[in-house]
C-alpha cells in the first residue's frame, strides 16, 4: 500500500510557478507516495504575519491548521512557508494554550520538500539527469531558520550529469522579502544584482533553490540585465530525465 503525503503548494507556487509543484508531484509519486492535494489549502499566513497584521494571520493560519490537521505528514516547496509553520505558529499563538496544543501536534508533521526527501530510502529510484552546470542560492528561511544547507547538495549530487559550482555569495540574501521589495524596492534591486553578479561569475546556465519567491525575483533581475541563466526549483530539476 502506498504512503500518503499531503501537499501545501504556497501560494507563490500555486498561482506563478505551477510547475514546481507538478515536479513535486512527479518526484514524490516517484517515490512511491501517493499524494494528496486539499482544496481547501489557501495560505501559511506569513504575508500578513510579517506585515503586522495579528488577527489577519491568525485566522489564515487557523484555516491551515484546520485543513491539514489529520493530514499524516505535509510536504511544502518552500522554506519560508516550511519555517511560518513550523516555527512562528507558536508566535502567532503564544498564550492561547488550546490552539497551542494544535500547533505542537501539527508543526512535526510538515516537511520543507527536501528536508523530507533527505530522509527516504529509495532516493536513487528517482533517475534524475540534468546534463547542465547550476548553481545554488540559499533562501534565507531554509538556511537560517531550518538549517537547511546540506540537503539541497546532497540531492543534486544525486543528479546524472549535473555540475554543481558555487557562487561565492550563495548564503546572502537575493533581496526579495515579501514586501520588502516593496516597501524597500531600491535596496531590494542592489541585493538582487549583487547576486546575480555572484550568478554570472559562476558560468552556471541554471540557478536553482528551495523558494519559488526567491526565484521568481532573481529571474526578473537576470532578466532586466538580459542575461540567459534560467531558474528552476529544487524539484524541477529531480524530476527532469535530461
Amino acid at each position: 500500500m502506498a504512503r500518503s503525503v499531503a501537499i501545501f503548494v504556497t501560494c507563490i507556487v500555486d498561482q506563478l510557478f505551477p510547475k514546481a509543484g507538478l515536479a513535486m508531484v512527479d518526484v514524490l509519486e516517484r517515490l512511491g507516495f501517493e499524494v494528496e492535494f486539499r482544496s481547501a489549502q489557501t495560505c501559511c499566513a506569513q504575508p500578513a504575519f510579517n506585515s503586522g497584521y495579528q488577527d489577519e494571520a491568525r485566522a489564515v493560519a487557523l484555516h491551515f491548521i484546520d485543513t491539514f490537521a489529520d493530514a499524516e505528514t505535509i510536504v511544502v516547496p518552500s522554506g519560508s512557508c516550511t519555517s511560518m509553520i513550523t516555527h512562528h505558529y507558536a508566535d502567532l499563538f503564544a498564550g492561547d494554550s488550546k490552539t497551542m496544543e494544535r500547533v505542537n501536534a501539527l508543526t512535526p508533521r510538515v516537511f520543507e520538500f527536501s528536508q523530507f526527501l533527505l530522509g527516504q530510502p529509495n532516493l536513487d529510484s528517482l533517475a534524475a539527469r540534468f546534463p547542465h552546470k547550476v548553481t545554488y542560492h540559499d533562501s534565507c528561511h531554509a538556511l537560517r531558520e531550518l538549517g537547511l544547507k546540506d540537503a539541497p547538495r546532497r540531492l543534486l549530487g544525486l543528479v546524472k550529469d549535473l555540475e554543481l559550482v558555487e557562487m561565492e555569495a550563495a548564503e546572502e540574501c537575493c533581496g526579495f522579502g515579501g514586501t520588502f521589495s516593496v516597501k524597500f524596492a531600491q535596496i531590494s534591486g542592489a541585493m538582487a544584482r549583487t547576486k546575480v553578479d555572484s550568478i554570472l561569475q559562476t558560468g552556471a546556465s541554471h540557478v536553482v533553490s528551495l523558494d519559488s519567491s526567491c526565484l521568481m525575483q532573481l529571474r526578473g533581475a537576470l532578466s532586466r540585465g538580459g542575461h540567459k541563466v534560467e531558474t528552476l526549483h529544487l524539484a524541477e530539476v529531480l524530476a527532469s530525465r535530461g
